[in-house]
């Protein structure tokens, strides 16, 4: 069952007003039935079917708006299927449940390089580092090749026809 674009909007402002009104909770209060949504989501998405992935995903967030984790495994599905756009919205709204998950700094960074905002994604290269001081994060070297890169480079091209027609 696929949702509509207005069902994850809705969730979505679900996951913002329940925030704001119940606070945040830590992740094992994540509901049990969501979170085994997103691990068959996330098997869904390692084995490459992303339409799977994503409703279970989608499902997963239904169930308990707090779920962060499905949003970030969202976030990478929107990713692959090249939608970095949709990918850093998505990405938003986990580090709204959580503002130092690494995971979701560093993959809207690289999300934000796709779009080409690198200043913005230097911004999350930042925090990643803040958070990791203490430890070491493989994020913030995939962030920095990512940044180091730069954003994908697209061209224009015309074919211009080999003879032009008569006008008179």
């Amino acid at each position: 069952m696929r949702y509509t674009s207005v069902a994850v909007a809705a969730a979505l402002t679900l996951v913002t007003v329940a925030t704001a009104v119940q606070g945040q909770r830590p992740e094992d209060a994540v509901d049990a039935r969501s979170l085994a949504l997103l691990a068959k989501g996330q098997a869904q998405q390692a084995a490459g079917n992303l339409d799977a992935a994503t409703d279970l995903l989608e499902s997963a967030v239904a169930v308990d708006p707090r779920n962060r984790g499905a949003f970030v495994s969202l976030a990478e599905v929107a990713k692959t299927r090249g939608l970095p756009g949709k990918a850093i919205r998505l990405y938003r709204e986990a580090l709204s449940l959580d503002p130092n998950d690494v995971a979701a700094l560093s993959g809207q960074g690289e999300a934000l390089v796709a779009k080409g905002a690198v200043i913005r994604a230097r911004e999350n290269l930042a925090k990643v580092k803040l958070v990791c001081a203490k430890r070491a994060c493989p994020e913030v070297a995939a962030l920095t090749a990512s940044i180091a890169k730069g954003p994908p480079i697209v061209t224009a091209a015309a074919t211009v026809p080999a003879a032009l027609p008569k006008t008179d």
